[in-house]
């Protein structure tokens, strides 16, 4: 009778056998579980605290009795009202499950194991995760400072000439950034793009679009092959629950993600509340002009306290805590004495910041209170 063999694990790729075993983020739910309690303000993740427009929430209940029903894998719909908002075809337009996993369909798509991504060190880590788990190296140039505070910001000539040195394949820029918050005007990430090597794909991330001034989006033509930009209805449209993002590119390059992208991923209902939201232009305006306020006041908070916060385009204001160990003790005290979930970038220099979303006017008053007692004693 033959022997049973080993119960062995079965053998990974090469490339997933040698990832370090972690996530981008620690979500505000692990650390309620960890501290076996609900925390008492979600200021960490840049979701929208002013809630969804009152049509995507009356679009999801209509939706709801059909939800048996897959999804429209093409997003017609909601591809075609996001052409005429942007004036691009309709095929320049991909859908994806946020932001997020669009990134991780262009990595794969452009890259090969070996080849090399540039973004800023500390900029937003979950394309840095896609890159490495494809097998990507990823050069990390420094963000750029202005004045003799901390006002950091992407230098785009770094990350032209880090392109140049390793052949990237891809250049990632937020823009506004994530998670300082700061922006390049439009001819600056023009200059970026003719800056960069032929055959190199710019990944513009514009998820903070709708906060930013108008002279921080570029005019690019629709059809350049040379940028990929990337939108999302989390931020200023309070979908984050329901992951839905997109992409806008020359045709034949959005083409590309039909070969690999799950065409199945958009749910019935996120595509319901997404084309309500988009069409509810009030209540985006409404929301970004409630989330300026909130900049401003967290603004002054910080210097009631003698913090510099930096200038901020995004739903969330930076604030420089002078150095990493003041602010991981202040991260620390506001989670485990106060209950309030916020994060610090994890890359030296920007490891001296806190980041702290905008929520609503209560919110705000809470978080004063909280922090003016957390700096009292750290």
């Amino acid at each position: 009778m033959p022997v049973p063999s080993a119960r062995a694990m079965p053998v990974l790729s090469r490339v997933v056998g040698a990832l370090p075993a972690t996530v981008p983020f620690v979500p505000p739910e692990a650390l309620e579980r960890r501290a076996d309690r609900s925390l008492t303000l979600r200021l960490g993740a840049n979701e929208s605290a002013f809630g969804p427009s009152a049509r995507a929430i009356a679009a999801l209940a209509d939706a709801a009795p059909r939800v048996s029903w897959y999804g429209d894998p093409e997003g017609f719909e909601l591809r075609h009202a996001l052409a005429g908002h942007h004036g691009v075809a309709a095929d320049a337009i991909v859908l994806g499950s946020g932001i997020d996993e669009l990134l991780g369909l262009i990595v794969r798509a452009h890259m090969n194991p070996g080849d090399t991504a540039v973004m800023s060190a500390g900029a937003y880590p979950t394309f840095a995760y896609h890159v490495i788990g494809y097998g990507g190296v990823l050069e990390r140039p420094a963000y750029g400072t202005a004045g003799d505070t901390a006002h950091y910001h992407n230098d785009w000539q770094a990350l032209a000439d880090a392109a140049h040195r390793t052949a990237a394949r891809l250049v990632y820029l937020s823009n506004p950034d994530n998670p300082t918050g700061s922006w390049l005007d439009g001819d600056a990430v023009l200059a970026l793009l003719d800056a960069l090597p032929p055959g190199t794909l710019l990944v513009l991330d514009e998820a903070y679009a709708e906060f930013a001034p108008a002279e921080a989006l570029p005019i690019l033509a629709a059809d350049d092959p040379r940028v990929i930009r990337l939108r999302t209805f989390s931020k200023a449209h309070g979908l984050a629950g329901l992951r839905v993002g997109y992409a806008i590119g020359a045709v034949p390059l959005i083409a590309t993600f039909d070969k690999i992208r799950n065409h199945f991923g958009m749910t019935r209902l996120a595509l319901a509340a997404a084309l309500a939201s988009l069409g509810d232009v009030d209540h985006v305006a409404g929301v970004v002009e409630a989330v300026a306020a909130g900049r401003r006041e967290l603004a002054a908070l910080a210097a009631h306290h003698g913090l510099d916060a930096l200038p901020s385009a995004t739903n969330f204001v930076a604030m420089d805590l002078g150095d990493s160990t003041r602010a991981k003790a202040v991260l620390a005290a506001l989670l485990e004495r106060e209950g309030v979930f916020i994060r610090t970038p994890g890359v030296a220099p920007l490891d001296r910041l806190i980041r702290v979303t905008v929520g609503t006017p209560p919110e705000r008053t809470a978080f004063a209170e909280a922090f003016g007692r957390v700096l009292e004693t750290v």
